[in-house]
Formats: structure tokens, sequence, C-alpha cells
């Protein structure tokens, strides 16, 4: 090839690249595979191929990871509002009884997940701390 030659080129996978990064964000805002390759201006067999190629699929993951990870942390964020609902439910009288106890039973639920998981972070840490010893 000649050394211009690869120089041009340059641009053309950089659109290129900059097209799959495209295609990865649009797979995520869009439910169809071809509303997705419309929204990026590829067809939808391109995009397609592009989902075969283990760099994308990579990429498809990781961003997907990420997008659940903004979700988790904005569930997160409510928790705090949403344990005073269940509490203030609870506690109302006024409250049909089947919602106190729906919330009651929440409440307790997700307490008892709560220490559940507390236990297995500390048995985990042991059993990390006994590796690195041994």
């Amino acid at each position: 090839m000649e050394p211009g030659g690869e120089r041009h080129d340059l641009p053309e996978r950089l659109t290129r690249g900059r097209r799959r990064e495209q295609a990865v964000v649009a797979l995520l805002q869009h439910p169809t595979i071809e509303k997705a390759a419309a929204a990026v201006g590829v067809s939808h067999v391109t995009l397609w191929r592009w989902m075969q190629t283990e760099e994308f699929q990579q990429a498809y993951r990781k961003a997907r990871r990420e997008a659940f990870s903004q979700s988790l942390a904005r569930l997160q964020h409510a928790a705090s509002a949403a344990t005073a609902t269940l509490l203030k439910i609870m506690v109302d009288r006024e409250a049909p009884a089947a919602s106190r106890v729906r919330a009651a039973a929440h409440v307790l639920e997700n307490a008892l997940r709560g220490m559940e998981l507390e236990d297995l972070e500390v048995r985990v840490r042991r059993l990390e701390d006994h590796d690195r010893t041994a």
C-alpha cells in the first residue's frame, strides 16, 4: 500500500469507529435493531454484523452495565423516600389493614434481607482475608 493510502483510510476508520459508538448508544435508546440502525444511518444488516464482533459486544455490554448502574443509583437515592412511605402506611391507623400488613411485611422482609447481606459481606471479607494470609 502506498504511504499516503494509510493516511487516507484513517478518517474513514475514525468515522466507522464513531458510528459504532453511536450504534451502541442507539441500541440502548431504541426498542429494535432496525430503529437503532436507522438512528445511526446504517442498515439493520450492517448493525447486526457489527453486533456479531467481540469488540462491539464488549462495548455494548459495558454501556449496558453503565446504564444499569445509573438506574440503580437512582433507585438507591429514592430508597429513603420509599422507606418513609412504607413506615407511614404501616403506622397509619386510617390506612386499610391490608395495606398496613403489606407495608409491615415489606419492612420486615427488607430488614431481614439487609441483615443477610451484611452477614454475607462479613463472611466474604473473612474468606478473602484468609486467602491473602494463606
